[in-house]
């Protein structure tokens, strides 16, 4: 099954890699971050025991590992040097830790004590975003804390707080859950991309934390996430569809579009005769490999991970 149009059409794996069968993968199981190796492998990191998986290209089970992370949600990868390295957020636990591809912690970073968490509000961090050095950034840390605060918190590379920022500073507002990050090189130096996804629209700042602009409020409904590679910016939405921009924030198409789904009763968890090949019930994280492939986790009791390989 193709989806898709132009030099973004693809071939549709449907299932191209299941998550272990357990009893948390049953109870739960819903599948957040991806991100893609060199190499080939792809992780995944889902809301079960283990949390972390490893599957090659074509989606055979290679490692797991992480029974701690109950509240599995955002990856990130990182290279430093020779090597790569994931930045993880757990929702429930509120870790948010860097480790080795094999699960050695590195480095775990601390709520900032602020104001805003000294009442009833929690720290429910969501999603990572790193300065790479490779790339031209400081190899600062950004956190957001999407189902709580609605802040970002800016890290040293070691871990050391540095300041916060929650849309007011900006002409766009206060954040609305502000899902997902991250840092896209340009040729003036990386964007710091929020995925504002309860305003409906994308905010962007510069690496020291000042606003840039906004977009998206026109053709975006739930952005989740970004991936990014030669200049395309791939959004995961989680009301149904990715969203593919260009290098000046402009859309060019959507894939796999079922606008309906979220209006379904009992969605995102549906029967699974309504969970269908082709389209989308609830995109949550995604990566594109290097041969421009992508992989999508979706947010349903037992996950969905999707293969859409390039044509």
């Amino acid at each position: 099954m193709r989806v898709g149009q132009g030099e973004f059409t693809y071939e549709w794996i449907e299932h191209w890699a299941r998550i272990p069968t357990t009893e948390s993968g049953k109870a739960n199981g819903r599948t957040h971050g991806v991100v893609a190796l060199d190499g080939g492998d792809v992780m995944v990191f889902n809301q079960a025991r283990p949390g972390v998986l490893r599957f090659t290209a074509d989606g055979k089970l290679i490692n797991a590992w992480g029974d701690r992370f109950h509240g599995a949600h955002g990856m990130t990868l990182v290279a430093e040097g020779d090597s790569q390295a994931l930045w993880l957020t757990d929702q429930d636990s509120a870790e948010v830790v860097k480790t080795t591809l094999d699960g050695r912690t590195l480095l775990n970073l601390q709520r900032p004590d602020l104001p805003v968490y000294r009442g009833a509000t929690r720290f429910v961090p969501t999603w990572v975003a790193v300065n790479q050095e490779r790339f031209g950034g400081n190899g600062d840390v950004w956190v957001t804390d999407g189902y709580g605060s609605g802040y970002i918190h800016r890290y040293t590379k070691n871990g050391g707080y540095i300041a916060s920022i929650n849309g007011t500073e900006g002409q766009a507002g206060a954040f609305n859950c502000p899902h997902g990050i991250t840092f896209i090189p340009k040729p003036n130096g990386p964007q710091l991309y929020i995925a504002d996804r309860g305003n409906k629209r994308v905010q962007v700042y510069d690496a020291e934390g000042k606003f840039m602009r906004v977009f998206g409020g026109d053709f975006l409904n739930s952005p989740c996430g970004f991936v990014h590679r030669q200049g395309i910016v791939y959004i995961p939405e989680l009301q149904a569809r990715l969203a593919i921009l260009d290098e000046h924030d402009r859309l060019i198409t959507y894939v796999g579009e079922h606008a309906p789904a979220p209006k379904a009763t009992g969605w995102p968890n549906l029967p699974a005769a309504q969970i269908l090949p082709g389209k989308f019930n609830s995109p949550h994280g995604m990566a594109v490999d290097d041969a421009g492939n992508l992989y999508v986790g979706e947010w349903i009791i037992g996950g969905r991970i999707t293969k859409l390989v390039k044509v």
